[in-house]
């Protein structure tokens, strides 16, 4: 039986006879739920989660590699179910230029911005950005060497 985290789409070829390669095979399920290749059977996700982040970059001012750093270390900081979702987002008008953001969603409250390049005259320091989404998401948190002084 395969593991519960093994993808059962992305099944490797199974060894045939005769072959010098050892892969282990997985079992594969009656029926799928949609047909991988007819996008009108695709089921869409539900509604944006409640606990996400979105991160607003200017596109002008190359700093999408800066935003996929950002938002792989929050989920590596705050793992599903605590953040469910971050949404990168690239901006690219006159209006948003040198534009770096970080909004926090939560259930039941308006959207929260957690930083601002602008305004805090620079780049989060990841310590201080991941201190100010935990006093928000997990108050009791331990961030580790993060914590301290």
């Amino acid at each position: 039986m395969a593991d519960p985290g093994t993808c059962v789409e992305c099944i490797p070829d199974i060894q045939h006879e005769g072959s010098s390669t050892l892969v282990q095979e997985y079992p594969v399920p009656a029926q799928p739920a949609h047909d991988l290749l007819d996008a009108s059977t695709f089921v869409p996700p539900s509604s944006p989660p409640t606990s996400s982040i979105t991160i607003e970059f200017c596109d002008r001012c190359r700093w999408l590699h800066r935003a996929t750093w950002v938002s792989t270390e929050l989920f590596l900081t705050f793992p599903a179910p605590i953040l469910q979702s971050i949404t990168i987002l690239p901006l690219n008008s006159d209006a948003t230029a040198g534009r770096f953001r970080v909004w926090l969603f939560l259930a039941d409250c308006p959207p929260v911005l957690v930083w601002d390049r602008k305004i805090e005259g620079g780049f989060p320091e990841l310590k201080v950005l991941k201190q100010r989404i935990r006093d928000r998401v997990q108050p009791g948190k331990s961030l580790g060497h993060s914590d301290h002084k």
